[in-house]
């Protein structure tokens, strides 16, 4: 997934900050290029900053069009976001992850410069997209939300989108490198070893002990310093036994 060759199309919004806030929500996930079909001097500049926070840059480069046609004559793709479903809403409507994985395939490599542009279109606030707007974008996608309140703010639907391009592209990415188990079996073994110095359990009672814990660690995916954490209360645990038996003496 190349996000550079995302772009976030607002089509004719209406409150400045709004603006700002999707510029926000861009930066939140590496996405800088914005277009709106409206016209710059249309919209207060002051309150887009202040909603946009550090993000004001978007605002100040986007660029400006006077339809969709237009905005996205550069791009392989263009997703209207909708709500409603019907003949005329381009029919099968795509969840945000099918969009981004759709996405992902036509913008290509980070790392080079092949690969197509991708368009995420927000409707209006009031009305969103109309069908004659949704028509001039070659796809559909929808945010799956309430029936008893449907609509979403727009900076949150465009938070939403560009979340799901944001992860689509670092998939698989997580925070930590779980442990695999032969590190894991250390653990256990530790853990074995602590408990039977407190005569937790006969030298025949361990194997079954073993196997319970390396089953219930293996679904935690325990990180390295979770593990030494673990084996350190053990053993110190089994120390602290061992000093109180000696003191009874």
């Amino acid at each position: 997934m190349n996000l550079e060759k995302i772009c976030v199309l607002l089509v004719r919004p209406e409150e400045s900050r709004n603006i700002g806030a999707a510029c926000r929500a861009m930066a939140n996930n590496d996405i800088h290029d914005m277009r709106i079909i409206g016209k710059r001097e249309d919209y207060d500049s002051e309150k887009i900053h202040i909603l946009a926070i550090h993000a004001g840059d978007i605002w100040e480069n986007a660029h400006f069009y006077s339809s969709i046609t237009e905005a996205t004559a550069d791009c392989t793709l263009s997703a209207g976001t909708t709500r409603r479903r019907g003949k005329n809403r381009k029919g099968k409507l795509l969840l945000p992850e099918e969009f981004a994985s759709k996405a992902a395939d036509i913008t290509g490599d980070s790392h080079t410069d092949a690969g197509g542009t991708v368009a995420a279109v927000f409707g209006n606030e009031r009305t969103g997209l109309t069908d004659e707007e949704m028509a001039e974008c070659t796809l559909g996608v929808t945010i799956p939300s309430s029936e008893n309140f449907a609509s979403l703010n727009l900076s949150h639907a465009v938070q939403i989108i560009c979340y799901h391009l944001f992860r689509e592209k670092n998939k698989g990415i997580s925070g930590y490198t779980p442990l695999p188990l032969t590190r894991l079996d250390k653990t256990v073994t530790s853990i074995a070893d602590s408990l039977q110095k407190i005569g937790f359990f006969s030298v025949t009672g361990r194997p079954d002990m073993e196997m319970f814990w390396r089953s219930i660690l293996s679904r935690a995916a325990l990180s390295e310093s979770e593990a030494q954490y673990i084996e350190k209360t053990f053993a110190k645990t089994a120390g602290l036994a061992s000093r109180n038996e000696k003191s009874k003496i």
